[in-house]
């Protein structure tokens, strides 16, 4: 118990250096309580109000806390500021081809009724066509050798919000957040719905590279005429050749792909690109649009290596739906509900950035993992055992975010030994 205190202590102490880093330039009442939903999110690892009040220990009924935080989280909307802290702390992690993955995800709240600018959304994990909720679009930046995620940006939107346009202005908004701070850094990926001409002529016109996975109907042109993706596909060879191993829901496949490219272009644009074609991934053939250079068949290989990165960017949205259980959340207003995914999103990005920065972190994040280890196997997405670690090391630490008294050193003092 001793030594478990001693490392919540450093992870309290390491939480709010972050915080205090984070909250730059806000006012003081705002870093207060941000800070309490950063430490709060982790220690019961829980999106709930409740449980957040109740991690933090304070000497006050339980109801007074959870008022506060409410009202404080919904007081003014702090997801441009919160994004553009990590995006200036991210930046410094990238490389020139770091993978930019852009993902939009959905938060389900079939049973709401009161919760502001609820819309419809995609229920993917029940299978039905629609259900509501709300919207998140993150980007995530991600080396295509090498584990560390660096979440850059974070936003939960609604169609029924007054300020909402389209999908394809989220999009631009969060690529015109972060492009002007990474400059010529990076290679913008997306899936398929990032393939709509207006966001392929913005990134065009923004001059940013990118990877784009294609329908089979998006037209391109293709030796003086205007042909589906597909049409094109047929006609490309594939001599080729690539294994790749993939493992999903803890089962791992071998794939032998075969690979082709031609050259295209965009309807109306001059600037040539690359449609590259990956027989034997599933029953259709992978369509993945470029405007990088291939020179020969390792180039290929390039682009398919950076469309198969952005998966692993996926995988961090996964995570932080199940680690905080983020479709667990409760506030009615919807600058709160922004808020707080812009926080789960600082919470990431303390997992999977902060605690690996240093020497001195490196030992205390190898205690965390050792206490995780004790029930369960670290999985392959480290992230999940961190954040399991920390939340069984802080559970239950009455104190919260105050600083433990010191243990009595079993001594009687008289008065005038204490000024020595």
């Amino acid at each position: 118990m001793e030594k478990d205190s001693k490392i919540a202590g450093k992870i309290k102490a390491q939480i709010t250096r972050f915080s205090h880093w984070l909250t730059e330039g806000f006012k003081r009442p705002d870093r207060k309580w941000i800070r309490e939903i950063l430490y709060g999110i982790q220690a019961s690892q829980e999106v709930k109000l409740s449980d957040i009040s109740r991690s933090l220990g304070e000497e006050i009924s339980l109801i007074k806390t959870e008022t506060r935080l409410s009202r404080n989280i919904a007081k003014s909307d702090l997801t441009e500021a919160l994004n553009t802290r990590l995006i200036q702390g991210g930046k410094t992690r990238m490389g020139e081809d770091t993978v930019l993955a852009v993902d939009i995800g959905d938060i389900n709240k079939p049973y709401a009724k009161k919760m502001e600018y609820l819309a419809e959304v995609r229920d993917g994990s029940t299978g039905e066509s629609r259900s509501p909720g709300y919207w998140t679009l993150e980007v995530i930046a991600a080396q295509v050798e090498g584990e560390e995620l660096v979440p850059l940006y974070g936003e939960l939107y609604s169609q029924k919000a007054r300020d909402f346009a389209s999908e394809n202005h989220q999009i631009l908004k969060a690529m015109d957040a972060v492009a002007p701070q990474v400059g010529n850094r990076g290679i913008w990926a997306m899936d398929r719905g990032g393939d709509r001409g207006r966001l392929l002529e913005a990134l065009l016109f923004r001059k940013l590279r990118f990877v784009i996975r294609l329908r089979g109907d998006r037209h391109l042109e293709w030796k003086g005429a205007r042909r589906a993706a597909q049409v094109i596909a047929e006609g490309c060879p594939c001599a080729q050749e690539r294994t790749i191993q993939l493992e999903k829901e803890g089962i791992r496949q071998t794939k032998r792909l075969t690979l082709g490219s031609q050259p295209v272009y965009l309807p109306g644009h001059l600037e040539p690109l690359t449609l590259v074609v990956v027989r034997g991934y599933g029953e259709s053939p992978l369509l993945l649009l470029t405007n990088l250079e291939i020179a020969d068949e390792s180039g290929r290989d390039r682009i398919l290596e950076i469309y198969l990165t952005r998966w692993k960017c996926e995988e961090s949205y996964r995570f932080m739906k199940q680690a905080y259980h983020l479709e667990d959340i409760r506030l009615l207003s919807y600058t709160g509900l922004r808020n707080m995914i812009a926080l789960v999103q600082a919470v990431f990005y303390f997992v999977s950035v902060e605690l690996g920065r240093k020497l001195k972190l490196n030992l205390l994040l190898k205690k965390i993992y050792e206490r995780a280890k004790r029930f369960f196997e670290i999985p392959d997405f480290k992230q999940y055992a961190i954040a399991d670690g920390i939340y069984r090391i802080l559970f239950g630490h009455r104190a919260g975010l105050k600083e433990e008294p010191p243990r009595p050193i079993g001594q009687l003092l008289f008065p005038f030994a204490r000024l020595l």
